[in-house]
């Protein structure tokens, strides 16, 4: 344990030492709301919405946002250019197994989606009078298999590309369909219904529907878990079968 806790404040200060990177992790979801908070419009109920706000629903939209890129942009380009350089080979003849560092490298990604969702969280209910999750359990459970599900892919890219630039350049190919079906630039609930359809078959779009649910106080839908639990054991699997330490 104390090997693991040394190796993830490692890759935490790694991490913290790409500005770049650290800041469209940990600050830019929050960015995001306080500007769309700051448009009148965004802040009045609309009829298309139910009577929800859409500042209401980019909240739920920027946690799903912070996760996207510490699963598919992130870990993937990490993790490819630590093979490419050989530490993860190296690293197999010490008694620090490559193993250990996989998990320290989830969990530096873990520690930041939590840090920045709770900014998220915190910015849109203290600026813009964004209710909490009603039901707090719920949106930790379907906080938790968006995760498992987004890394189960990030993870994938990074068993089968070759390089960490490819791991990367992998990762912002996928990112941006994932986040349009996520709602990021159009808010799923205004989609046409096909594309709703669609969404909630996409990892971040039942992603968000899971933690739209349990921000109005229900739990996850059984379609978006079964999705995500799907995500995660299908390409989990692969990633586990493909994944090469050298």
């Amino acid at each position: 344990m104390r090997v693991f806790t040394k190796l993830t404040l490692t890759e935490i200060k790694l991490f913290l030492r790409e500005p770049v990177g650290a800041f469209f992790v940990l600050l830019f979801p929050t960015v995001l709301v306080v500007i769309l908070g700051s448009i009148p419009s965004f802040r009045e109920p609309s009829d298309d919405l139910g009577g929800a706000r859409v500042i209401d629903l980019y909240v739920g939209i920027a946690v799903v946002l912070t996760l996207a890129m510490v699963a598919i942009q992130v870990a993937p380009a990490v993790l490819a250019t630590y093979r490419e350089r050989g530490v993860l080979r190296r690293l197999a003849t010490t008694p620090v197994s490559p193993l250990k560092m996989l998990g320290a490298q989830l969990a530096m990604n873990g520690i930041a989606a939590i840090v920045s969702t709770a900014l998220v969280l915190a910015v849109g209910r203290l600026a813009f009078d964004v209710r909490l999750a009603e039901n707090f359990a719920g949106f930790v459970l379907a906080f938790l298999l968006t995760a498992a599900g987004a890394l189960a892919i990030g993870i994938l890219v990074a068993a089968v590309v070759p390089t960490g630039k490819a791991g990367n350049s992998v990762g912002t190919i996928l990112f941006f369909p994932l986040m349009f079906f996520a709602g990021l630039w159009t808010p799923r609930e205004v989609m046409p219904g096909i594309l709703q359809r669609i969404a909630d078959f996409t990892p971040l779009g039942a992603g968000e529907r899971a933690l739209s649910d349990a921000m109005t106080g229900g739990w996850p839908n059984l379609l978006s878990a079964t999705v995500l639990v799907g995500y995660l054991v299908v390409f989990g699997a692969a990633a586990v079968r493909l994944f090469r330490w050298s």
